[in-house]
């Protein structure tokens, strides 16, 4: 499926999302260049925006809406490593694209937050795991998370590229991303609601892409 008839059947349900349909389509395009120049996606938000954050990574790293087996040759060189198991683990594991949400790591988010600061959580992760060709998928329904802001402005100094997936006005994290998608709503659960087919559509965008 084309990156235009992935947005065609979002608008088609959601129509919306039709005043954000250019937005989307620029937000898939700059995760597929992502992957072409081998980066990886560095997702963040708080509450909702979290879990939202962890869903996206799950979405990625293994199948989604379609199969994605691994090459002949990683098959033929788990089996080479341990027969049996390795046989095993070529039928059973499927490929991933490297993403990592910045929610997920209790201890360090909790070091960091005693150590550095709460605002600091996903700024420091940043700085440590970003790298060139990588890009960082900022959620906030506001659009004015600190802690969600100081990533963004941390990507950007490091030259990293930012998409916000953020409500109607965007808030201060507009002025910090290359694609801003402003959902077209203001209220945070109706917000939510625009952002998980966003971010379904954008994971299909690169599913379809790659395999």
């Amino acid at each position: 499926m084309s990156i235009e008839k992935t947005i065609e059947n979002v608008v088609q349900r959601y129509p919306e999302l039709k005043s954000c349909s250019g937005a989307i389509k620029n937000a898939g395009e700059a995760l597929i260049e992502c992957y072409r120049n081998r980066g990886k996606l560095l997702v963040c938000g708080n509450g909702g925006s979290a879990s939202d954050s962890d869903h996206i990574v799950g979405e990625l790293m293994k199948s989604f809406s379609k199969k994605r087996p691994v090459g002949d040759a990683v098959k033929g060189k788990l089996q080479e490593t341990s027969g049996e198991r390795g046989a095993v683990l070529a039928s059973q594991l499927e490929r991933g694209l490297p993403a990592i949400s910045l929610n997920a790591h209790g201890g360090l988010i909790s070091a960091i937050a005693n150590d550095i600061g709460g605002d600091f959580v996903f700024a420091q992760q940043v700085l440590g795991y970003g790298q060139k060709n990588d890009v960082l998928l900022a959620i906030s329904t506001s659009g004015n998370s600190v802690n969600v802001l100081d990533a963004c402005i941390t990507a950007k100094a490091l030259g990293i590229k930012v998409i916000g997936l953020l409500g109607e006005t965007g808030g201060k994290i507009k002025g910090f991303c290359d694609v801003p998608v402003c959902v077209p709503a203001t209220n945070t659960a109706e917000v939510q609601e625009f952002h998980l087919p966003v971010y379904h559509a954008l994971c299909i965008m690169v599913e379809e892409t790659f395999f």
